[in-house]
């Protein structure tokens, strides 16, 4: 399929061909018919693509600060190769989109196959579009009509917030797309509507619609003029839909504004408020966020758990429903508002001038016969083939990839490490497909996918790395395991003691009967019986143990138990974020914590006995990202695992202090060691090197050896320990594995 994109590095606006997304649960999939583009908003993502990497930098000041503490923590280097890879991602346009239902993810009840949809989906012939985000359309409303439908929402949401009441005299100011909309759905609503704009096109359309309106350009004072059209009372309300860098609209706006007047912000402005103007008549202000109730709310929006009715009355979904009501009606009219409707391969007469004038609205039209494949072949022979990859001819199952997930560690770190270290990276799959589109490219990767199933099912390659959000791990595991794969998953494994036996039994059915030596209470494996060549191995991305440092750390402290300290200061990550979800991310300890519990494992040459894990807080929860946690090993070593959320991101993300036989060991930050008691040795230096490459190389060697680089025996009691710590966080006691 054909998708519309923004490549913010080189600063072009692509039509691309990506694979079509597939149907997810509690989500519908739309074949697009019309999408609408948004001339404000699209045009300043257009600008910032096209905008050079100084100006970028001053766009986002916050970022930049950011970037400098990374630079103090992680070298210049590093941080460097972090923001151009995240510039290399292209940005998806659009978020009005209307089309015809195709298929229906498991959970939908409300809508079916055939039924027209209004949603928030991107400039594609296809999109994936969760329930909440998508509306029915009306019979009596087209589809022209209903791509205003987000738009239209935008407009309605700043009307709530300023709940006008019959009679009142509200402004405008912008009337743009969203200004239009919003002054017509005003007059609708019984009030008195004053609206002005430098765009006369833009008045004279408000005018059309009955609205009071004017051209500041023209010798207008905007103050003045709402004055005294208010017999020097002062607006009641003011919704501000401009676009303008400058603090006077926020200062017009309270200057026309009566006593105890509510403004709201839906556009975007300068906020140099100055005090005094809102002092002086007890002035409220509130900025309007998006469609309404329930945007940015991953509950509602991504797993469908809508607010009640008698309490939230008007939610984003209600408020799209509310507009197509009101098209249907006749109450609201946008079709004047059309200035262009343009198929879809011919974007770029919208795209090449979105300041040009004349311009309100522009449509999109899509071809009625576009074709959806689940994946795109990037290179292909003269046969139509795809050849072996690169042209090497190397045959299958002699270590060709494929990649499940395209994210940005991904993007950032697998697949520039796998392709330094050589590796025949065939295909990469994501459930969105552009993504994957991207990372096809960036990696020369021959085939890009949107539905994972097809790598499983290609018979060249024999193994898979799984990059997916946690929760998908084990489940993934398991498929390709069935399908005879190689896996390589990055941390963690899985997130329950089920999932974790699963996996064991896929790797070795010889156990469902028995013929494995089991601790049935500790759940422990014999090394022996996991290191078998004859199935698929299983290895976690368990990347510190392959560090330089850790590995010259580990050959100076020698054999014996050790004391073993980690810290890893994590930084904070909001609490809405998906890594803190029990049930997709697992927390921070089983889904990030597991890494510093192998490197201890690793470093003590052991494997962990007891667990005891303590929270900070008077009152620890199963889910934390301040925890210290203790490890015993069966050869005597004892490690801490620091692990906190609360410390400054200019400090040293990481370090690592180890003691045995009158040796101390510390690595910091993955660049320097320093030892202290041991003979001829006392630094070491290097650039960040968290152990990607080695392991890498390693991993390659692995898949052609049949012998893993991680024991299986290592990456259960790993699991198991972190499983364990949060048994300990919600028992108070040292939990034995």
């Amino acid at each position: 399929m054909k998708q519309i994109i923004q490549d913010l590095k080189k600063g072009n606006t692509i039509l691309e061909e990506v694979p079509a997304p597939q149907v997810k649960a509690g989500s519908l999939l739309i074949k697009t018919t019309r999408s609408l583009v948004s001339l404000g908003t699209e045009r300043m993502l257009v600008e910032f693509g096209k905008a050079g990497f100084i100006d970028k930098a001053r766009q986002q000041p916050d970022k930049v600060k950011q970037v400098l503490d990374k630079m103090k923590a992680e070298g210049i280097l590093p941080t460097l190769e972090a923001v151009f890879n995240k510039l290399n991602q292209p940005l998806p346009l659009g978020y009005c989109n209307v089309g015809v239902v195709e298929a229906v993810g498991k959970g939908v009840h409300r809508f079916k196959v055939g039924d027209r949809i209004a949603s928030n989906g991107n400039h594609a012939e296809y999109v994936c579009v969760p329930e909440n985000l998508c509306a029915l359309i009306p019979d009596g409303v087209s589809d022209e009509e209903a791509a205003f439908t987000v738009i239209g929402s935008i407009g309605l949401q700043g009307i709530r917030l300023c709940n006008p009441t019959f009679g009142e005299t509200i402004v405008v100011i912008g009337l743009g797309l969203i200004g239009l909309v919003t002054a017509e759905l005003l007059k609708a609503n019984g009030c008195r509507v004053i609206g002005y704009d430098f765009d006369q096109q833009k008045v004279d359309m408000a005018r059309s619609k009955g609205i009071t309106a004017f051209n500041p350009a023209q010798g207008t004072d905007p103050v003045k003029f709402v004055q005294q059209a208010t017999n020097e009372t002062g607006a009641d309300g003011v919704i501000i839909t401009a676009s303008a860098k400058s603090d006077e609209v926020i200062h017009q706006a309270a200057d026309m504004s009566r006593k105890r007047g509510r403004i709201i912000l839906v556009g975007v402005i300068g906020l140099n408020i100055r005090r005094d103007d809102f002092y002086k008549k007890e002035l409220t202000f509130q900025v309007s966020c998006s469609y309404g109730p329930g945007r940015y709310d991953e509950d509602y929006e991504q797993k469908g758990q809508d607010y009640p009715l008698p309490y939230v009355r008007w939610t984003e979904q209600r408020n799209f429903e509310a507009i197509l009501q009101a098209m249907e009606s006749g109450k609201l009219d946008v079709l004047p508002l059309i200035t262009e409707q343009v198929a879809l391969e011919q974007y770029d007469e919208i795209y090449g001038d979105m300041r040009k004038k004349g311009s309100i609205a522009s449509i999109l039209v899509y071809p009625e016969n576009s074709e959806r494949n689940s994946s795109v072949s990037l290179r292909k022979s003269s046969e139509g083939r795809i050849p072996p990859l690169g042209g090497k001819g190397v045959a299958p199952g002699k270590g060709v990839f494929g990649i499940i997930g395209a994210g940005n560690f991904t993007s950032s770190t697998i697949i520039p490490g796998m392709n330094a270290a050589g590796a025949q990276l065939k295909a990469i799959a994501s459930a969105g497909g552009l993504s994957a589109k991207t990372l096809a490219k960036k990696g020369n990767i021959a085939v890009a996918s949107s539905d994972y199933k097809e790598l499983l099912n290609d018979s060249d390659i024999d193994t898979v790395m799984i990059t997916t959000r946690h929760n998908l791990h084990a489940s993934m595991t398991l498929e390709a395991l069935k399908a005879g794969k190689n896996v390589f998953v990055e941390k963690p494994l899985c997130l329950t003691e089920e999932e974790l036996e699963e996996i064991v039994i896929a790797c070795h059915p010889e156990r469902r009967e028995g013929s494995v030596s089991v601790d049935a209470d500790k759940q422990q494996i014999s090394q022996s019986s996991l290191l078998r060549n004859d199935n698929p191995m299983v290895v976690v991305g368990f990347n510190r143990r392959f560090a330089p440092l850790a590995q010259t750390m580990k050959k100076h402290l020698g054999e014996g138990p050790k004391n073993i300290v980690a810290t890893m200061n994590a930084g904070f990550i909001p609490p809405e974020v998906w890594v803190h979800d029990l049930t997709i991310g697992g927390g921070r300890i089983i889904g990030e914590a597991c890494h510093y519990i192998d490197l201890c494992t690793y470093l003590a040459g052991s494997k962990v006995t007891a667990v005891c894990m303590n929270s900070m807080g008077v009152n620890p929860e199963e889910n934390t990202d301040n925890a210290s946690i203790l490890l015993k090993y069966e050869n005597g070593s004892s490690a801490v695992i620091n692990y906190f959320a609360n410390g400054s991101k200019a400090y040293s993300k990481e370090r690592i202090e180890a003691f045995a036989q009158e040796k101390t060991l510390i690595i910091d930050n993955w660049r320097t060691l320093k030892a202290y008691g041991v003979k001829g040795f006392s630094k070491q230096k290097t650039r960040l090197d968290k152990g990607h490459k080695n392991q890498f190389k390693q991993l390659i060697e692995s898949v052609k050896s049949g012998v893993p680089i991680i024991p299986f025996d290592e990456i259960i009691n790993t699991t198991q320990a972190s499983f364990a710590a949060i048994q300990s966080l919600k028992e108070g006691r040292w939990v034995e594995l």
